[in-house]
């Protein structure tokens, strides 16, 4: 498979008229004529990324979040960016990023969260769009398989996606059924998981003010933005290695907020 039939594959989950306005989605840099030596599938793209993919014999990258998301004036080793880039470019790898198709798309990013938790009865929630067939929305909503206490709900969460904390709001007095999704920053999301009658509303990261005057109306659980997004990664596996693409998940933890 060439790099350009691999983009497209891809393409045809997410294409790329479902991204936001502000995002950079797509090819980044790379030959497309090249044929697929192995992909490597990460969220974000960093010189030590570039570094794993030449060393498994990878001359692809599939990330989530696009290397290239602001207009650049010149590429050089002053930024990551710039060193990324030029490490790419020097070693042959392409670099394709999936970013706000992937998340709104039918088996994108909210719906591999609403796998994972075992959500049912999915319904996309906020904006909804259909491009070349393919349905999408800003959020999905489903119901749990049986109701969960909050602080059962919480503790499944950690589990399940890893994370050592969680931002909460008050817990919620009320058993939790009915579940709104959006991975990232999804805080923009949260009035309509009010409206949609959501008991709970799984994002990635929230504002401080945001989980104000939410009390015993909705269970806030902000999960992490890598946290919430990293099972991306699954998703590109499934639609590269159906397309006979040799895959790797890239073993190098790239979050940069820590706690101490």
């Amino acid at each position: 498979m060439k790099i350009k039939e691999a983009v497209a594959a891809l393409a045809r989950v997410a294409p790329l008229p479902l991204q936001e306005s502000y995002d950079n989605a797509g090819l980044q840099v790379g030959l497309t004529e090249e044929r697929v030596s192995g992909a490597l599938l990460c969220l974000d793209v960093t010189e030590a990324v570039v570094a794993e993919a030449v060393a498994r014999g990878c001359n692809l990258i599939v990330s989530h979040h696009p290397l290239i998301f602001h207009k650049l004036a010149r590429i050089s080793d002053e930024t990551y960016i710039g060193r990324t880039l030029i490490s790419a470019v020097k070693n042959g790898v392409a670099v394709v990023s999936m970013h706000t198709n992937i998340d709104a798309a039918i088996g994108g990013v909210n719906c591999k969260i609403a796998e994972k938790i075992g959500l049912g009865d999915i319904a996309f929630i906020g904006e909804k769009k259909v491009v070349d067939g393919i349905e999408a929305g800003s959020g999905v909503i489903g119901t749990l398989p049986e109701a969960l206490a909050a602080s059962d709900f919480l503790t499944m969460l950690k589990k399940r996606f890893a994370a050592g904390t969680i931002a909460v709001n008050e817990l919620l007095k009320r058993p939790i059924s009915r579940v709104a999704i959006c991975g990232g920053a999804g805080a923009f999301l949260l009035d309509e998981a009010v409206n949609s009658r959501a008991d709970a509303f799984i994002t990635g990261e929230m504002r401080y003010n945001d989980f104000f005057a939410r009390e015993q109306t909705i269970q806030i659980a902000a999960i992490g933005h890598y946290q919430s997004e990293l099972c991306i990664t699954e998703v590109f596996r499934d639609i590269l290695e159906g397309q006979g693409v040799t895959c790797f998940i890239t073993t190098i933890n790239t979050n940069p907020i820590k706690f101490f």
